[in-house]
């Protein structure tokens, strides 16, 4: 009897624990973050109220939340190499449809410095990351020590030479030096972006194979960028708890004022992208396309749906250029050229919230950003942009690029990489919403926008 009981209870047990599994992996990725993120605040409040030895979570936990970052940076310049080549690659048509080509890459890099500026106006007036109190910021300083020590040597030397620096650091004199140190991935940038159009230029039969290539690298980036999202939830649960653990002390108040840091550059990062998509989406379809704004969201509401539930512009683009189409009367000949470019190059809202995040971690860290520094943050972001693949988890590995232009250490993405795939969702639906956006625009100017939804021939 003993021997049964125990044998009934093994499989109630098992049972249990399976249904809890299979519950689990039926939760989408951001509501395993957000439970990750519940957790390791959790943790590192119960580690600094009882007193639990920190060196359980420096030591066992926060290991896995520097892997986590860095395998962000291990794909971040065959990222670039492979989305940008094959972007600009895809621009084969540019010939036929040069004038829809021009105005089209006109207004996604029009929208994009706007959408950066916007962002930046916005992080500079709220000044989320000076909530944190002059203790915690220079608990952090020091941290980071080392690498702002570096920087501000680097920032010395940078004074010292010509104005025109910065011009001859973009070019690149060694393409395997530059894919080597991450600080140089603006060269590989420029590579990749000459690498593309020079492409163009060659023979179908011999550009094809090298189109395919890096198609196919793309793609295999893109699946990597799939299998480092999925371990997401354990490397927030690791950057948080060590950071509380690691700023607060034995102090639990300084943690609750770090996450209301974290709120305050959660609500401007969303004040910027509402204020992009009111004042200049729908300013520019109010002017270019007199399509009234109830009928634009009411039209693209799929899209957006889809773009927030799936964090990514490649996989709603199908449904983008259906509802385009039927919808709004975008005919299928601009929306099947604008929008996938727009998928590869219009990244308004990750470019607006790289901008934000750039700036608040500076100030969590209280480093001065100078106003040539922020232009640096418009030039380095727009450039990102367009290598910034339209899938979950792309827009935080940009950032590394912007953050290393401006000497940031990027360590500093600890502070907010809890909250970013919430943000990716809403970001997302602000890039999908501009696409549509300039479809319109570039239908209207084409004559080939039909108002009442049947496309003209």
């Amino acid at each position: 009897m003993f021997y049964f009981n125990i044998s009934l209870l093994l499989r109630i047990n098992s049972a249990t624990a399976n249904r809890a599994a299979t519950h689990m992996k039926k939760l989408p990725l951001h509501t395993l973050i957000l439970l990750a993120l519940l957790a390791g605040l959790i943790w590192g409040l119960i580690s600094i109220s009882t007193g639990i030895s920190p060196q359980i979570t420096t030591h066992y936990i926060k290991p896995f939340g520097t892997i986590f970052v860095n395998l962000l940076k291990l794909i971040a310049i065959p990222l670039i190499l492979a989305s940008l080549i094959t972007g600009v690659a895809s621009l084969s048509d540019v010939k036929k449809l040069s004038r829809i080509g021009g105005k089209t890459i006109g207004i996604y890099i029009l929208t994009t410095v706007v959408a950066i500026a916007i962002g930046l106006v916005c992080v500079n007036i709220i000044r989320p990351g000076e909530k944190l109190t002059g203790e915690m910021r220079q608990e952090l300083m020091s941290s980071f020590n080392t690498n702002i020590e570096k920087n501000a040597t680097t920032a010395d030397d940078f004074k010292k030479s010509g104005p025109l620096q910065f011009l001859v650091d973009m070019v690149p004199s060694n393409l395997i030096t530059a894919c080597s140190d991450n600080r140089l991935m603006l060269q590989v940038v420029f590579f990749s972006v000459l690498f593309g159009v020079a492409l163009i230029g060659v023979a179908q039969d011999k550009r094809l194979p090298v189109v395919n290539f890096f198609s196919g690298v793309n793609e295999v980036i893109l699946r990597m960028i799939d299998f480092i999202m999925k371990i997401a939830p354990i490397g927030v649960f690791a950057l948080i708890s060590g950071l509380i653990v690691e700023v607060a002390g034995d102090n639990p108040s300084r943690a609750i004022n770090l996450l209301t840091a974290l709120l305050w550059y959660s609500m401007t990062v969303l004040l910027g992208l509402l204020l992009h998509i009111f004042l200049v989406y729908l300013s520019l379809l109010r002017f270019f396309t007199k399509i009234k704004p109830g009928d634009f969201f009411k039209g693209i509401r799929p899209v957006q749906l889809l773009a927030f539930s799936t964090s990514s512009s490649s996989a709603t683009l199908p449904v983008t250029m259906e509802c385009t189409e039927k919808n709004l009367g975008v005919s299928e000949e601009i929306s099947s050229f604008v929008l996938p470019l727009g998928a590869t190059i219009n990244m308004d809202g990750t470019s607006l919230y790289q901008g934000v995040a750039a700036v608040f971690i500076a100030q969590a860290l209280n480093m001065d950003l100078t106003f040539a520094d922020q232009l640096m943050i418009v030039l380095t972001a727009t450039l990102a942009s367009i290598g910034a693949a339209g899938v979950p988890g792309a827009g935080m590995v940009m950032l590394v690029i912007v953050l290393e232009a401006i000497h940031v250490p990027i360590e500093g993405i600890a502070l907010i990489v809890a909250v970013d795939r919430i943000l990716d969702m809403c970001r997302t639906v602000v890039n999908v919403t501009g696409d549509a956006v300039v479809a319109c625009m570039i239908s209207k100017s084409e004559d080939r926008l039909n108002l009442s939804g049947q496309v003209s021939s």
